[in-house]
């Protein structure tokens, strides 16, 4: 059965599994049509990296069967799988999400052919928006890095760091302080590299996220951990906060719009250690995000939230508990699935993520809602 399936998938999509990868222009060049409906002035791109229905569920169950990801009107199904594999991984699908070009695991904001491709994260900068990236990991991990680096492989983080010294992002908040202030590989400190560019920077030795007013006159960092933040069930509770701040202080930032990513980084982590409390933990520390995200956008009226996943993780499955009103959580791998993933989507544009598509759709409708012009062939 499992071989008749990999036949079948491959006659379906010989340049996904072959040598070669389709282009943006390729894949997408039927969502290169102007779009005639309300644009968005703002995107923010919330990340649930390893959240499937299953955790989603899981959470709504734990939290009296309510979650802020119901108030979304629209929702739709991504296909999720790499360049070359039936299962990415965070690096190949978050650059689908940045770059729109399906890439093999491990390669960040590169193409098949280790070919460097601009982010949607840049090409917000060249057109004047504001950018930011939040993060419940280090922010030189696999996600927030596909949106400012380059490389071909994710485990090169202190020279992924050296990237966010290239462009030019408003607002930092994630773990990973030591890739930029104690590189073993060429001793430069990019903290203070930072400071001399004029970010105003903070961490968790000095100052709390929440006891912090950033002023939008200055870009603004803050480090949540030398490197990988604790779990929240240890006390790591600047999500939510970070989702407040992020997105008033980057509207005041360019009158020309933002873009934003937020990480809910962990939820992923703990189904891969199979801990069924911890993912459901993490799920609604990412889900009390998504609330403050989603008040500003109904106070804004112009901006566009989008919510999903990289990939599921775990294969996470619910089942009849001793009581009749509790749920056992089981996992069948310590890896990602090929599962669809949820997409969810409010505010102007919303309309464009409803049916089923392939996570590289995502960066094609965004920069569409942007109203940016459509990509070339080559892909400049």
């Amino acid at each position: 059965m499992r071989s008749l399936f990999l036949s079948a998938f491959a006659i379906i999509c010989p340049v996904v599994l072959g040598t070669a990868y389709l282009s943006v222009h390729e894949v997408n060049s039927h969502e290169q049509a102007q779009y005639a409906g309300p644009k968005p002035k703002n995107i923010i791109l919330l990340i649930g990296d390893g959240m499937g229905l299953t955790q989603i569920t899981a959470g709504l169950l734990a939290n009296g069967k309510t979650l802020h990801l119901e108030q979304f009107p629209m929702t739709g199904l991504m296909r999720t799988h790499s360049a070359r594999e039936l299962i990415t991984d965070s690096a190949a699908g978050a650059t689908a999400f940045s770059c729109g070009c399906k890439t093999n695991n491990a390669y960040i904001g590169v193409t098949a052919q280790k070919k460097p491709c601009l982010t949607i994260l840049e090409e917000a900068k060249k057109n004047g928006l504001a950018a930011g990236l939040v993060a419940a990991c280090s922010i030189t991990h696999a996600t927030p890095a596909s949106f400012v680096a380059h490389v071909a492989d994710r485990a090169e983080t202190e020279n992924i760091a050296t990237f966010f010294m290239e462009t030019e992002v408003d607002l930092l908040i994630g773990g990973g302080m030591k890739y930029f202030n104690q590189r073993k590989s060429d001793q430069r400190d990019l903290c203070k590299e930072l400071l001399q560019k004029g970010v105003v920077q903070s961490d968790f030795s000095k100052q709390q996220l929440a006891d912090i007013q950033p002023d939008p006159q200055h870009p603004f960092a803050w480090f949540s951990a030398e490197g990988e933040p604790v779990s929240v069930q240890k006390g790591r509770d600047y999500l939510p906060v970070a989702a407040r701040i992020a997105p008033a202080f980057l509207k005041k930032r360019s009158e020309k719009g933002f873009f934003l990513m937020l990480e809910g980084s962990q939820i992923d982590w703990a189904c891969h250690d199979k801990d069924g409390p911890r993912a459901v933990s993490e799920m609604l520390d990412f889900d009390e995000a998504i609330g403050a995200i989603l008040r500003f956008a109904q106070k804004d009226g112009e901006t566009l939230v989008i919510v999903t996943a990289d990939h599921e993780t775990g294969g996470m499955s619910l089942e009849q508990g001793n009581a009749p009103d509790s749920l056992d959580i089981d996992f069948n791998t310590g890896y990602h699935t090929a599962s669809m993933i949820p997409v969810f989507a409010y505010g102007p544009g919303a309309e464009l993520f409803g049916g089923i598509y392939e996570n590289t759709d995502i960066y094609v409708k965004m920069r569409k809602l942007f109203g940016w012009a459509p990509v070339p062939q080559d892909g400049k």
